[in-house]
């Protein structure tokens, strides 16, 4: 069985964005996925699949939101690798 989230908000925050409510409830899921995978609690294949698209399509959608492919720690252990080189 699949989940279901909730989450009341008001109609303006949605018109602000200039979203229908269809397309906000997605961007939601979106921005979510993204900072899930950005705090490394999921894989991009994980998202992907629950978006409903490929793993390649996620991982260029992180390119929206300044999120690396690698991950805060990949980046992290890239730049002390560079540092101790």
């Amino acid at each position: 069985m699949d989940g279901m989230i909730k989450v009341e908000y008001p109609e303006s925050l949605a018109n602000t964005l200039r979203l229908s409510g269809k397309d906000f409830e997605f961007e939601i899921k979106k921005t979510s996925l993204v900072k899930l995978y950005e705090l490394g609690k999921i894989s991009s294949g994980v998202a992907a699949q629950v978006l409903g698209v490929s793993r390649l399509d996620f991982l260029e959608l992180l390119a929206n939101y300044n999120v690396s492919v690698l991950g805060a720690n990949d980046i992290n252990d890239l730049n002390e690798d560079i540092a101790n080189a």
